[in-house]
């Protein structure tokens, strides 16, 4: 299923299709043929109850006339020179957008590393299959898990090939593979549900599945006869780092390029003043050898570098494609991304660089506070900032984690936690979004 993409033969495909849509009328073109294939084995309390497969390969054209865009996008086995005519014909009645166009031909990669994001290891369905099963073990055989919710495992790859009329061809590919298991602690209205997961380009790298199934077990396990806590109390609250993820997540929002064109970002008028605080140092780096979300070239063929978007707390960079650029009246860096017709910017291999203290550390200044372990719910308005959402996790007494809490609301605002954010050393980069232990002060807390 990972056995490599035939990139040379898409790559003949897309030029052709672009030096028909020239020979149509269009002024340039660009074609993008994204390509892949997975497969997965889902089971449930011992047995078996999904196996998938899928190959898809999708083929999308954009051409411009002055101003004047349109995209269409194709299955294989379509005709070349109808699909190019088509486009055309989209293109000489579409508006004008002031903003479309091509990647400047200065910015296209003209050469790009090999990043090693491909590994052809084969993986049967029946080995998917064991893992699976294996993982739903180890998680059942944790003293106090009564049930699964079900225990799955997949390997795919996908690859993008990309040319335009302006002089770049090019393509790359990487592989997936991931384990995961979600289970039950408890019996009736003391059920307490969790799970754990891994996945990573390589299937050498991948967590053992037993190990996988033990943490799923230990975590649900932990969450067994949680209370509630007073309302209205203002805390520090400690962030997992799988939850950490997420919340650098909102910071990628906030700074991306197209977000702020279209005013729906909370930091759209900062650019150049200090939005994390002091010390704190976030990245983003698309050509991490290994990388979870690195790529050799972006959506439009824009090479990108390593780039320190919020330096020293000071927010340094928007996250540009080449509209986003152009509408901010900027220069693209590269992050550029391909989706179905569309190009819009996105992060590559985003960390919220860590800290000097140990996570333990960090928890015993807290004193008294919340470890959110979980987040529930959607509260997040990017273009305010107010942020709002159900959480559960460990309450903190003397520095250590006492008992778990569930049934509670976290409220603040993200310009104010963004400036209250304390990082731990422990962070973890095997992910496309890497954080560490954070705590932020001063959130309000509600519950009964």
């Amino acid at each position: 299923m990972t056995s490599e993409i035939d990139s040379a033969s898409l790559l003949s495909r897309a030029g052709q299709l672009v030096d028909l849509a020239l020979k149509a009328g269009a002024d340039s073109a660009d074609a993008v043929v994204v390509r892949s294939r997975s497969k997965s084995v889902g089971v449930r309390l011992g047995k078996v109850e999904t196996t998938e497969s899928s190959e898809s390969d999708d083929f999308s054209l954009r051409v411009f006339i002055g101003r004047q865009v349109a995209s269409v996008s194709a299955n294989p086995g379509f005709d070349l020179k109808a699909l190019a005519e088509r486009a055309v014909a989209m293109a000489k009645v579409s508006p004008e957008d002031p903003f479309a166009g091509l990647a400047d031909a200065a910015d296209l990669a003209r050469s790009y590393p090999d990043l090693d994001l491909f590994d052809p290891t084969e993986v049967s369905s029946d080995a998917l299959r064991d893992a699976a099963l294996a993982a739903e073990e180890a998680a059942l055989a944790v003293k106090g898990v009564s049930n699964s919710v079900g225990a799955g495992a997949s390997a795919g790859m996908g690859g993008l090939v990309l040319v335009t009329s302006h002089g770049f061809s090019g393509s790359f590919q990487s592989s997936r593979f991931g384990c995961s298991v979600g289970v039950i602690a408890g019996e009736g209205t003391r059920m307490e549900r969790d799970h754990d997961f891994d996945s990573r380009l390589f299937h050498a790298d991948l967590d053992p599945a037993a190990e996988i199934g033990r943490r799923a077990g230990e975590r649900a396990v932990r969450r067994l006869d949680p209370r509630q806590v007073e309302t209205g109390q203002n805390v520090t609250v400690v962030f997992d780092p799988r939850v950490a993820r997420g919340f650098i997540g909102h910071i990628a929002g906030a700074i991306n390029g197209a977000a702020v064109a279209r005013k729906t970002s909370f930091l759209r008028d900062r650019m150049g003043t200090e939005v994390l605080k002091s010390g704190l140092n976030i990245t983003d780096d698309p050509l991490k050898v290994r990388g979870s979300g690195s790529r050799p070239f972006d959506g439009e063929g824009v090479k990108g570098e390593k780039l320190v978007m919020i330096e020293d707390g000071v927010l340094k960079h928007w996250f540009l494609s080449s509209s986003a650029a152009r509408e901010l009246g900027l220069h693209t860096n590269g992050r550029g991304s391909r989706g179905g017709t569309a190009v819009s910017p996105t992060s590559t291999n985003l960390a919220l660089e860590p800290g000097s203290v140990a996570p333990e550390d960090l928890i015993r200044s807290v004193g008294t506070g919340f470890y959110v372990t979980e987040l529930i719910g959607q509260g997040v308005n990017m273009v305010t900032g107010e942020y709002s959402r159900g959480a559960t996790g460990f309450w903190i007494e003397n520095g250590e984690l006492a008992y778990p809490v569930s049934g509670v609301t976290i409220a603040s605002n993200l310009k104010d936690m963004f400036m209250r954010l304390t990082a731990a050393n422990d962070i973890d980069r095997k992910f496309a979004v890497a954080a560490p232990t954070i705590a932020i002060e001063g959130m309000t807390i509600a519950g009964r």
